[in-house]
């Protein structure tokens, strides 16, 4: 078998097969095969796309050229939920307690920000003492104890991914469904969860700008699952403008704790108890309509809260944070951003304000670069909303304060103004199943 006549096949719109498919990615990874040759190949994807088998396979291959984590010793169904990326999506954090207190097993492994979006590993390290990284074993027993356990991803997970992803970096292959759903799911496999649930942004803070690509995606990444004999499904949600009211690591941690007391961002709250349903269905747990009056019974009753206390203290962190949110550094320094005219807000760049949220130190630009925990942004008044002039539209917090008035200025320019009123879309735009 020879890696050229692979690229000539692909580049012939042909399906490669499971056993050549298998020969690039091992050869990729132990080095046999040189970056210029995977090069043309990733190319030829990007022309001619891959059926659902060859994807399947190629997403099954790039799982399986690193560890692959063992949940078998879970009792029941684990399920896990994936984000393809916002600004103040801190759905994780709600979502995990809601389905354990109503007796899912979550068993996630997350990732860090990167660019204008947040990662949850980051929001969760704004906790004190509280530890992401467990070993395999520890792991497993407190998802047993707790159903619930939220980790960081380990250093093993799908090195072919890492390496592909390096590549399609600097050859103008990243765009690809097809490489972008394999990239996402790979991490997923090897992950070890039977069912997850895929949550597909779509906007102007999304990958994904328009409904119609984001559910291509979708239905790829839920081929994939499917070919791999997972239960999977995808909901489209709307990343127009941030969800909640907090942009930033201990605020979004706030804006957590606040929602699973019951008085959270009504945005944030509806898509949580959603998708939180949706889990419980994947997990074979019960029928929608139930799972829906269970996941809102376990936020009223604060079951899900003390989900998120055992897990707090199972990793070690100060759970103490739950009833005292003072505990969670936030910035020091502040600057109010007002609206110009009077008004509403008729949409807003939710890049635009991911990256006002990085300026202020929030985020990081380059990977495994510093983060200031207690920087971020607290939205006032969000799309639709009305303002006056010289009104309080959002409120930057900073360590550093000479970070605040250009940070503020990229914000406002994120915000368009108008005098009639938007219309403003649910936070759950579609299903792919």
């Amino acid at each position: 078998m020879r890696m050229y006549d692979i690229i000539l096949k692909k580049r012939s719109n042909l399906p490669l097969t499971d056993e050549e498919i298998r020969f690039v990615i091992s050869g990729y990874v132990n080095g046999e095969i040189p970056d210029y040759q995977v090069s043309a190949l990733l190319m030829t994807i990007v022309f001619n796309g891959m059926n659902a088998r060859e994807l399947g396979t190629l997403t099954l291959a790039m799982a399986q050229s690193g560890h692959m984590v063992d949940l078998s010793d879970i009792d029941g169904i684990t399920v896990d939920k994936h984000s393809t990326g916002g600004v103040g999506d801190k759905t994780t954090l709600i979502i995990g307690p809601l389905v354990a207190a109503c007796g899912g097993k979550v068993a996630k492994m997350s990732g860090r920000g990167l660019g204008h979006t947040g990662g949850t590993i980051d929001k969760m390290e704004s906790i004190p003492d509280l530890k992401v990284s467990l070993n395999q074993e520890a792991f497993i027993n407190q998802v047993n104890t707790i159903g619930l356990a939220v980790i960081g991803q380990s250093e093993g997970l799908a090195p072919a991914d890492k390496k592909l992803y390096a590549l399609r970096d600097v050859t103008g292959t990243v765009d690809s469904i097809p490489l972008i759903a394999s990239s996402v799911m790979s991490k997923k496999l090897a992950s070890g969860a039977q069912a997850i649930l895929l949550d597909v942004k779509v906007g102007s803070g999304a990958f994904m700008k328009t409904l119609d690509d984001a559910r291509v995606l979708a239905k790829a990444m839920v081929d994939i699952g499917k070919e791999n004999g997972r239960s999977v499904k995808a909901v489209l949600t709307d990343m127009d403008r941030p969800l909640g009211h907090a942009i930033g690591n201990a605020l979004e941690i706030r804006e957590v704790i606040d929602t699973l007391k019951g008085h959270g961002p009504q945005d944030l709250t509806h898509e949580c108890l959603i998708m939180a349903a949706h889990m419980l269905v994947l997990s074979h747990i019960c029928d929608y309509e139930t799972a829906l009056s269970r996941v809102q019974e376990a936020l009223d009753s604060g079951a899900a809260l003390d989900r998120l206390r055992m897990m707090i203290d199972a990793q070690g962190g100060d759970s103490r944070v739950l009833d005292d949110e003072s505990i969670l550094a936030i910035g020091k320094f502040t600057y109010d951003v007002t609206a110009p005219q009077d008004g509403y807000i008729t949409h807003m760049n939710t890049e635009q304000c991911g990256i006002a949220s990085v300026m202020l130190g929030a985020g990081r630009t380059v990977k495994d670069g510093p983060i200031d925990y207690s920087a971020g942004i607290i939205m006032h008044k969000k799309t639709g909303d009305t303002v006056r002039v010289g009104e309080s539209i959002a409120t930057l917090y900073a360590s550093d304060e000479s970070l605040l008035a250009n940070a503020g200025k990229t914000y406002l320019e994120a915000i368009a103004f108008g005098e009639t009123a938007p219309v403003v879309v649910d936070t759950i735009l579609d299903m792919v199943e």
